[in-house]
């Protein structure tokens, strides 16, 4: 019979990515607090509410080129030769066309009535006041009214991230302002006495602290305001104090570090004492002790303390939980399917993300990934330029088609 004070405690069953993932999301309560901005300030940001047309785009029928317009009816099917009645530069309203003539017309020129064909200057002649042109079918060369946009068309959905060509489409219908969720409020703090600013002198024990910068950065590119709360000390009471302060003043907490088991790391013990935990090691490769849960009704994202296991989970599980929160529509990565250039004989309990980057050779895509993938090397997250999906439980041939997640 087994004695047991000499039996090994039960392990906890490691949560699946996927199952993971749905969980925080479900658990998302996205901002709805709108603010209205000038065009030039609201690159990035989520729109507040389905955008639409106030106007036809273009508002009239114009010339896509320089040439002459004329009544197609006024041309034989050899051509022919028209006096040139008036001259329509760009900006400029056009007269109504007077029959059997032609009017010269240049790129962007508003058609004037009873023109119906444009043909490009190349193949006309021009004979004084008069020009050649030769046959055309109706309607060559004319840009119409509303072939970009049309009034009432919802032309920019409500959640979308706008992006240059939004602000210059809003611009092209004439819009000057527009209402935008407000921006969410992202608290970061790193934990680990270890920890030293980039800077500063590096003592017998320490390291730079990485995360604090490579997660800002990674929350500046998603637009979010950064409540940067600095290195917490290793003690259980400076942590309970960093994380009641940055749930009074964001509307969600990141953190690196100190989830794991390890007699100082107390981001774990915390949360429970302020609110709870409701995810905690998941079957993922890097970044297990990642954790899901809230603290005084904020929720918490705890990242783990190896820089590239950061980097990984922030890419995996944080960004689609924050751009959810933000408002916004697109919360999946972009993933493409490239051929493996590497074997996984084994299967593995958990699912791993392989820093790799994406090559063209001979006409085919590889996903290469990093020779060490450690989960302390952020050099290979810099190497590379996506990650490498080796699932759950799968071995993986070398040619064999794999999942690949762009940055």
């Amino acid at each position: 019979m087994s004695n047991p004070q000499n039996s090994e405690p039960k392990k906890t069953a490691l949560v699946a990515v996927e199952l993971a993932l749905s969980q925080i999301l479900a658990d998302v309560r996205p901002i709805e607090e709108t603010e209205v901005l000038v065009l030039n300030d609201a690159l990035g940001r989520i729109l507040a509410a389905d955008f639409l047309a106030p106007l036809d785009v273009p508002p009239a029928d114009n010339s896509a080129m320089d040439g002459y317009c004329y009544c197609r009816e006024d041309v034989p099917d050899e051509g022919a030769r028209l006096p040139i009645s008036q001259r329509i530069p760009a900006g400029k309203a056009p007269q109504a066309l007077k029959r059997g003539t032609a009017a010269r017309i240049f790129t962007g020129a508003e058609m004037p009535a009873g023109a119906d064909v444009v043909v490009m200057q190349e193949v006309c002649t021009l004979h004084g006041d008069s020009v050649e042109v030769p046959a055309r079918a109706v309607g060559n060369d004319i840009r119409r009214r509303g072939q970009d946009v049309q009034a009432g068309q919802v032309v920019i959905a409500k959640g979308a991230r706008l992006a240059a060509q939004h602000i210059g489409l809003l611009a092209s219908m004439g819009v000057a302002r527009v209402a935008v969720l407000r921006r969410l409020k992202v608290a970061v703090l790193s934990t680990g006495d270890e920890l030293v600013e980039p800077g500063q002198p590096l003592h017998a024990g320490q390291i730079y602290n990485a995360n604090r910068y490579t997660l800002s950065a990674l929350l500046q590119q998603l637009n979010v305001d950064v409540i940067d709360l600095g290195i917490v000390p290793d003690r259980l009471d400076a942590t309970e104090i960093a994380l009641r302060e940055a749930a009074e003043k964001a509307d969600c907490i990141l953190s690196s570090g100190g989830v794991s088991v390890g007699e100082e790391d107390h981001v774990k013990t915390a949360i429970e004492r302020l609110g709870d935990l409701t995810l905690w090691k998941l079957a993922i490769k890097p970044g297990k002790p990642f954790a899901y849960g809230h603290v005084l009704n904020t929720p918490f994202l705890a990242l783990p303390g190896n820089p590239a296991a950061a980097f990984v989970t922030f890419l995996i599980l944080c960004r689609p939980w924050l751009q959810k929160a933000q408002g916004g529509l697109d919360h999946a990565p972009i993933e493409v399917r490239l051929a493996a250039d590497f074997s996984h004989e084994k299967a593995a309990p958990r699912q791993e993300y392989l820093r790799a980057r994406a090559e063209l050779r001979d006409g085919q895509w590889w996903a290469v990934p990093f020779h060490n993938q450690s989960s302390g090397i952020l050099f290979s997250a810099c190497w590379g330029n996506g990650l490498a999906v080796v699932p759950l439980n799968e071995t993986i041939a070398h040619g064999q088609l794999v999942r690949f997640i762009s940055y």
